[in-house]
């Protein structure tokens, strides 16, 4: 079956979307909806053959359309998914986060007992080839992993489309927005859901000076979270974004009683000064506890696939992920509990760093049950 694709939303990500999908087998995409003019310009250059709409509904309705990805603004995400399962509900792969205020908790439930077709949520760091080695690996390097640190130290929020990604109401906060990303692979890792999330986080650095509307940014720039999990698993991610004089943007490592294993990623190579040579190669490292004695491995990216986006090949591996779940071969690898549950990690961390206190996780409203 040739997958079709229909864009909705098609900026900074969602061009990178369109070509990673160019590099798929037996897809293309029939139709975009992106309001924007330079964006939709920049969008029909990349897919030449797509029709270009003028409303999500265009989209869904296009006969040739029979799968659909979501790429719009975080905030728009949910009440799309809900006029799209109005209407023609196909299969969708829809980025991060889900939803963005708490209190919508309980439509993305309605939405994920109701919706007949696959939905599958973009989680990229889950397929960058340096954290997926790391996931494979994990339990036989350290005999079963009991605490697990995850440092993102990169650039500051990129300009986006109205600039709508600096200010919380819009994003949902940098711990949902950006760190969803982590908390999904957390979970992901751990195999169990949280139960306890502290945070402190704020604005140090970044955005002060900048004003929209007469409005000062209020998008957080750094962060330390720690996440306890049923199976008493500790986790913690720290966030600095404005870090990106860094040579690995992403360093993971999960710890055991047998040993260490970590995972190192450069941020995007385009970022990469050109009079320091090659951009670093991702790595893994593991340093077992006996014999002692770290073994480093490289785990170079197609260089096509670093071509074509931002995030170390991982969106061409979702893809095709997603193209077997569109054409019923496998399930969604990261459902809509599984977004859900990056998003409510996210919310409890925002909520834990606002209030200086540590958010149960079986209580919180927002999160799955």
């Amino acid at each position: 079956m040739k997958l079709n694709y229909g864009i909705i939303g098609c900026g900074m990500m969602g061009q990178e979307h369109l070509r990673n999908i160019a590099l798929l087998e037996n897809a293309s995409v029939a139709a975009i909806f992106e309001p924007d003019p330079a964006m939709r310009a920049q969008a029909a250059a990349l897919a030449p053959g797509a029709a270009m709409a003028h409303s999500l509904a265009e989209v869904v309705r296009h006969p040739d359309v029979n799968v659909l990805m979501i790429v719009s603004p975080n905030f728009l995400h949910l009440a799309q998914l809900e006029e799209i399962a109005a209407i023609r509900p196909l299969p969708i792969l829809c980025e991060k986060p889900l939803f963005t205020d708490p209190a919508d908790a309980p439509r993305l439930a309605a939405l994920r007992s109701a919706y007949p077709a696959p939905i599958w949520v973009a989680m990229e760091y889950r397929y960058m080839p340096p954290v997926a080695h790391l996931i494979q690996h994990a339990a036989e390097a350290t005999g079963g992993i009991k605490m697990l640190t995850i440092r993102e130290h990169r650039f500051p929020f990129l300009e986006k489309v109205g600039d709508w990604n600096r200010f919380n109401r819009n994003s949902g906060g940098t711990l949902v927005e950006k760190c969803c990303h982590f908390f999904d692979l957390m979970r992901l890792i751990a195999g169990c859901n949280p139960v306890r999330i502290m945070a402190s986080a704020g604005q140090s650095v970044n955005h002060l000076d900048e004003r929209y509307n007469g409005e000062t940014p209020d998008i957080w720039d750094n962060a330390y979270v720690i996440v306890d999990f049923e199976s008493g698993l500790r986790a913690m991610l720290e966030l600095c974004m404005f870090a990106e004089g860094a040579r690995y943007q992403e360093e993971i490592s999960a710890t055991g009683p047998l040993g260490k294993i970590e995972c190192l990623v450069p941020g995007p190579g385009r970022f990469w000064p050109a009079h320091l040579g090659e951009p670093p190669v991702p790595k893994v490292i593991v340093s077992p506890r006996n014999p002692k004695g770290p073994r480093e491995l490289d785990v170079p990216v197609d260089p096509t696939l670093l071509a074509a986006g931002d995030h170390n090949g991982s969106t061409f591996y979702q893809h095709q992920g997603f193209a077997r779940a569109a054409r019923g071969t496998q399930a969604p690898e990261v459902s809509l509990t599984d977004g859900w549950w990056a998003v409510a990690m996210g919310m409890a961390a925002q909520e834990s760093a606002s209030t200086g206190q540590a958010v149960d996780m079986t209580r919180a409203p927002y999160a799955p049950r």
